[in-house]
């Protein structure tokens, strides 16, 4: 098992969860976080550090899409391990639907 990022990340790319993540699996895209599923250990630290909720265990029904797009983005994308401020309008995203249509980018964030 692993845990996955899914679409409430978009646009929203808090970086809570980089901080506590003991084997730095998560990797920056340009508006949203993945992790890296053969490098995540299932410790669950990261699922409750995430204000947006958009972090859960590939044990939930559903979540295929999102544990490919994980693991495809992973590894394009730089690692990320240090938290930094969030976009300024994070909140207005937070919740909204549809964002992936919408907004996802396969474009490479920053890193460390």
């Amino acid at each position: 098992m692993t845990y996955v990022v899914v679409e409430n990340c978009i646009k929203c790319k808090y970086m809570d969860c980089v901080e506590v993540c003991p084997v730095d699996c998560f990797y920056e895209g340009e508006n949203m976080l993945v992790i890296h599923p053969d490098e995540c250990i299932d410790c669950g630290v990261c699922e409750p550090e995430c204000p947006a909720e958009a972090i859960k265990p590939d044990s939930e029904p559903g979540l295929d899409k999102w544990l490919k797009l994980n693991a495809d983005m992973a590894k394009g994308w730089p690692n990320i391990t240090v938290k930094r401020d969030p976009p300024p309008d994070a909140k207005e995203f937070d919740g909204k639907p549809g964002k992936f249509d919408a907004f996802f980018s396969e474009n490479p964030g920053e890193g460390d």
